[in-house]
């Protein structure tokens, strides 16, 4: 088991994602110096390396003694900048100026009252009101505040109230119930159970959940505008749209988390990451990502225990009392420890985090090892594009064909060779369609493989290993007939692509293949597609040219066509050649000539 390699600062840095995130620097020892966030990560940390007058000199010595770093990738500039809060209070960095833990984010807290109020806080009490949050800033928060107290006629007074005061009260409804926005519960002007309905639509804004709001919103400006109380109406249309702005919270901290540990798993064929996240208070206070070696027979079961009680020896030292996880381990070995796996919630939101955090710490072992040994990528990419298509072996050597003509006119082909997935331009062909006449792409295409494995087995030149097809089943199988007649069917695989680019069709299967939408070899059959859609549109569009051209100057009589070609090359188009006057004309094709050539073209 290990954790990620140790390596050149510089190549740490261009491997950063371009995400927001919390980074944090390391000295030689192993301790962390100083945490950052950023909206694009790479280019943040990328600005500490470069030499910059604004620098200060404490920056500069910082810089000095920055051996390693790390980051964590998350949703947004607010998840980062909750995350960089809570990393700073536990770690302590040097160099970051340190916060104090009575100093804390802005909070939305629905009381634990007979008729709640919902109030900003920054302390968070366990006296059963329900807590919101945390919010970036205290703006952020007054929006949200403001909006509900806006939409939802809810109670802003300190005074305490139950039913039992409400029935001896003989106080009048104060300013906030003239003014239509509260309903005045004090008086009983709104019973509890009316009441208790206002409050479950702002806790389900609070929770991201608009529904619930937005229906209510919809049904009140309905009802202003049946009444003809058309101010009332606008009142509630721009509070929908108020509502439609409004963004749910983080998942980075959470008043109702308290303290639990998360692991999460990826396995690879000959590597597991485990992510570990700490949260402790309802803040992720730490984040570490071990790669395993996975044995011959490991199950996932084994390997996460093993993961547990390698970070439990090596980072963690104690683990929370709850513990969530994405495969349960052998819980015997781990006394006093509850396991879950979390199905929805905030629980489920945390372990998604958690397996978000792995897959980024897997893609950037594989791109570190890829920088120094490119080889390893081209056979990782060969071998998953060999099981994803279903081959017998590697496609080493691709060939995609493509048809290309406007209306019937001008045929031609193309074809495209990738070497190890990458474009090998060299070996590209153009093929002009000889044999077939109108647009019979079917035809076009048994003519142009003809033509092109003819020859190369004329020219004992190597086969493909596999040729692909820009089309669905009718020019898949024209193609694979010509192979058949060729000899070389059961020699070289062959599949069609369908106009959705994740389907792919076989010889004699009426049914499409999917392709994984996010693996590694539909992005390179994407770009062999895109390649030769490319490379035959721009042949074509040349070709359709150069007859355009040639068409405009045909008919004129005692003008042939070695004359007509020779003013091509030299006038390219036939608007130069309009500019060109009678003189320069008839150096090209002699006086005569060039005579009847601008009387041509003035009269067309």
């Amino acid at each position: 088991m290990e954790d990620s390699p140790k390596i050149a600062l510089k190549e740490q840095v261009a491997m950063l994602p371009m995400s927001a995130g919390c980074y944090l620097f390391e000295n030689s020892k192993g301790e962390v110096i100083y945490v950052g966030k950023a909206k694009h990560l790479r280019n943040r940390v990328r600005s500490y390396f470069v030499e910059n007058r604004d620098h200060s000199a404490k920056v500069r010595v910082m810089v000095r003694q920055i051996a390693f770093l790390r980051h964590i990738v998350v949703d947004s500039e607010t998840d980062a900048l909750l995350l960089e809060n809570s990393l700073i209070k536990t770690l302590q960095p040097r160099y970051n100026i340190l916060l104090k833990d009575d100093k804390s984010y802005p909070w939305i807290a629905v009381t634990a009252e007979e008729f709640p109020r919902i109030l900003s806080t920054r302390q968070v009490v366990r006296d059963g009101s329900q807590y919101y949050g945390p919010y970036g800033s205290i703006s952020a928060q007054r929006a949200v505040l403001d909006f509900i107290r806006e939409a939802l006629p809810l109670r802003t007074c300190r005074q305490k109230m139950t039913e039992q005061s409400i029935s001896k009260s003989k106080q009048r409804p104060c300013l906030q119930f003239h003014l239509g926005n509260c309903k005045a519960p004090c008086i009983g002007n709104c019973s509890r159970e009316e009441y208790k309905g206002y409050v479950d639509l702002a806790t389900s804004v609070l929770k991201g959940d608009l529904r619930p709001a937005k229906s209510y919103l919809e049904g009140e400006m309905r009802r202003a505008a049946e009444e003809l109380r058309f101010e009332h109406a606008a009142r509630y249309k721009a509070r929908l749209d108020a509502l439609e702005r409004y963004a749910s919270r983080s998942v980075i901290v959470s008043a109702k988390m308290g303290d639990v540990d998360i692991f999460s798993l990826l396995v690879d064929d000959d590597e597991a990451y485990c992510n570990f996240l700490r949260v402790r208070n309802g803040s992720i206070t730490a984040v570490h990502t071990a790669t395993i070696a996975v044995g011959v027979e490991s199950d996932e079961r084994d390997i996460m225990t093993l993961a547990i009680q390698h970070i439990k020896e090596n980072i963690a030292e104690e683990l929370a009392q709850e513990v969530l996880v994405s495969v349960l381990p052998y819980e015997e070995l781990f006394e006093g420890v509850r396991f879950t796996v979390p199905k929805r919630g905030e629980k489920h939101d945390l372990l998604d985090f958690s397996l978000r955090s792995a897959k980024t710490a897997r893609a950037e072992r594989l791109k570190n090892l890829e920088i120094h040994n490119p080889a390893r990528h081209t056979d990782r990419l060969m071998s998953g594009m060999r099981q994803e298509l279903r081959l017998d072996r590697e496609p080493r050597h691709i060939e995609c064909f493509d048809n290309s003509n406007l209306q019937g006119t001008n045929p031609v082909a193309s074809c495209v060779v990738f070497r190890d997935g990458k474009p090998s331009r060299k070996e590209y062909r153009h093929f002009n369609i000889k044999t077939v006449v109108g647009a019979d792409d079917f035809a076009s295409m048994r003519e142009i493989l003809t033509r092109r494995y003819s020859r190369m087995l004329e020219e004992g030149a190597e086969l493909p290993d596999l040729i692909v097809v820009d089309g669905g089943k009718g020019q898949l199988s024209s193609a694979y007939a010509v192979l058949q007649e060729l000899g070389i069917a059961d020699r070289v695989p062959i599949v069609g692509l369908a106009k959705r680019l994740e389907e792919v069709f076989y010889p004699n299967d009426p049914v499409p293949y999917y392709l994984s939408r996010t693996g590694e070899p539909l992005k390179v059959i994407c770009h062999i597609r895109d390649e030769a859609h490319r490379f035959g549109i721009t042949h074509h569009r040349n070709r359709r040219s150069k007859n355009f051209i040639k068409s405009g100057l045909e008919g004129i009589e005692g003008v042939g066509e070695k004359s007509i070609t020779a003013l091509l090359r030299h006038f390219r188009t036939i608007a130069n050649l309009r500019k060109a006057s009678l003189d320069e004309i008839a150096k090209i094709v002699g006086a005569s000539k060039a005579e009847k050539v601008r009387n041509h073209l003035a009269n067309h």
